[in-house]
């Protein structure tokens, strides 16, 4: 078995993957769940957990090896176990948030009702299905009124004469909420695909399109009968859709809305902590397209303090998309205002949390940070760093979109040029352009850029400057397109030319530039 397909395999387990994503005291918990039944501490699914938590790379020929268990028997012993570390991952205090909460009271409830206890059952379910409305659980409170109802069929409460009338009109609204939650989730979920699929719009044409489907979908609701659920959706459509048609601005609106409305409702951070997350990172990520360097280093240091006093649950998912969305961000602070030099430190840190995450980081997020290191290398004028981290991308392809290779490919090229290495030069200016070649959907400033690059070869060293300017006029009239404008938020090309014309280093470019939007 060769590195790879280990590494695949490692990956891919499920077991092996949730084993290993356990803390300490989740380990400790499951122990002591084990223990609570004699004959269980000795029982083939607790000695193949104990096994597996030692093991380091995922390997079938070994766990067989190790006597636990047969070839024939090892899927389902896998399976069994599998089921009994989610048992024990439910009763942990640490996982036993809100819905969990309600769903364990309905499911007493239905117990209760079962046993023909109807006034215990729907006391129980009384106290759920409030609980399930004041933290927005709108889908759970249907179910409990849909079960509140077929018990009132059997047991007529004396207490209430229109108690009938009361669940009816509950339901309907409830019905009515979920349903537009539902149309706009949908129609976030859908925006959110035909963005992966199809990339950002690139022309009259997509563009009416990705409108028309919109608008078409969005269904129609009155805002102020809207609940949080209902709204955070409305704003995750609207953000989706700006993205798509690369209106950052609106981005940046929706984004905000979508933040506003936590601090809002603060208690439900505690139940939806990855929207928050992502809230807060797509806020983050609209300030930096559109230069809102002010807002941007205020939403930053609000979510470093909120980290910082642990008031985002942390749990293992969301330890995850903190590290991601911190340190990418703390990356683009320095890229927004030129101090390169400064972020030099974030290195170590994130290599660090990549290995230590790495049973768990999809390896895109591991190429997007790779990427954000050289531009940061690149920026400091380390080149030889530079060209370092984007070999890592180039070389292994390791789960990176399609733009971000051809990024780094024009990256590498520059950095390639900076360093001086013109024997190297042409056959990296091969390499590029096969690759775009292979692109369906090459953008003009990429095309623009490679032709003017691969001229420079041939031109006299007293007439480089005036050649920077050329690329630099050619360049300019794409800054503000409405879909071409994007390879400059991926790759500041038209700072790295002023700084050869002007001769500065970028990072000086960069800081006067941010310098003159801050005023």
């Amino acid at each position: 078995m060769n590195k790879s397909t280990t590494l695949a395999n490692q990956q891919n387990d499920a077991l092996f993957v949730l084993i290993k994503s356990l803390t300490k005291s989740e380990k400790r918990q499951f122990n002591l769940y084990v223990g609570r039944l004699d004959g269980n501490v000795d029982a083939k699914f607790f000695s193949l957990f104990k096994f597996l938590e030692k093991l380091k790379i995922y390997d079938e020929k070994v766990i067989i090896g190790s006597g636990i268990v047969s070839k024939q028997q090892l899927s389902n012993l896998k399976a069994h176990l599998y089921k009994q570390i989610l048992i024990s991952l439910r009763l942990n205090p640490a996982h036993k948030n809100i819905r969990i909460q309600i769903r364990e009271q309905l499911d007493f409830a239905t117990v209760l009702y079962q046993k023909g206890l109807y006034k215990q059952s729907l006391k129980l379910l009384d106290k759920a299905k409030n609980l399930a409305i004041e933290y927005e659980e709108k889908n759970i409170a249907y179910e409990i009124v849909e079960l509140e109802k077929v018990i009132e069929t059997q047991y007529i409460t004396r207490s209430l004469s229109n108690r009938a009338d009361q669940l009816s009109v509950q339901a309907k609204e409830l019905s009515q909420q979920n349903v537009i939650a539902s149309k706009l989730s949908n129609l976030s979920l859908q925006l959110y695909s035909h963005l992966l699929q199809n990339g950002y719009v690139k022309n009259e044409e997509e563009l009416q399109f990705v409108n028309n489907y919109f608008e078409d979908r969005l269904p129609k609701y009155k805002y102020e009968k809207l609940g949080f659920r209902e709204r955070l959706w409305l704003y995750k459509a609207h953000l989706w859709h700006s993205f798509l048609v690369q209106d950052f601005l609106q981005s940046y609106k929706y984004a905000n809305k979508w933040v506003d409305l936590f601090k809002e409702n603060r208690k439900l951070i505690i139940l939806h902590p990855v929207f928050y997350l992502k809230g807060i990172n797509y806020l983050l990520e609209a300030s930096f397209f559109v230069k809102k360097a002010s807002k941007f280093k205020e939403e930053l240091a609000i979510f470093e303090e909120e980290v910082e006093a642990k008031k985002i649950p942390l749990n293992t998912n969301t330890e995850l998309l903190i590290f991601q969305y911190l340190y990418a961000n703390k990356l683009h602070l320095h890229f927004l205002e030129g101090t390169f030099e400064q972020g030099e430190y974030l290195v170590e840190i994130i290599n660090k949390k990549i290995e230590n995450y790495n049973h768990r980081l999809d390896n895109h997020y591991v190429v997007m940070f790779y990427y954000k290191i050289a531009c940061l290398y690149f920026g400091m004028g380390k080149n030889e760093l530079c060209i370092a981290y984007l070999q890592k991308i180039i070389r292994n392809k390791i789960g990176s979109a399609e733009d971000l290779q051809c990024f780094a490919r024009v990256l590498n090229l520059i950095a390639h040029y900076e360093c001086g290495l013109d024997y190297d030069l042409e056959r990296q200016f091969i390499d590029t352009y096969k690759f775009l070649l292979k692109m369906e959907n090459l953008q003009e400033v990429q095309k623009v850029f490679l032709t003017s690059i691969r001229d420079l070869s041939d031109v006299f060293p007293h007439e480089i400057k005036n050649e920077f300017k050329k690329i630099h006029t050619k360049l300019k009239k794409f800054e503000n397109h409405p879909y071409e404008k994007r390879a400059f938020l991926y790759l500041d090309i038209l700072s790295w030319l002023e700084s050869k014309i002007q001769n500065k280093p970028i990072s000086l470019i960069i800081k006067e530039k941010s310098r003159q939007l801050s005023k």
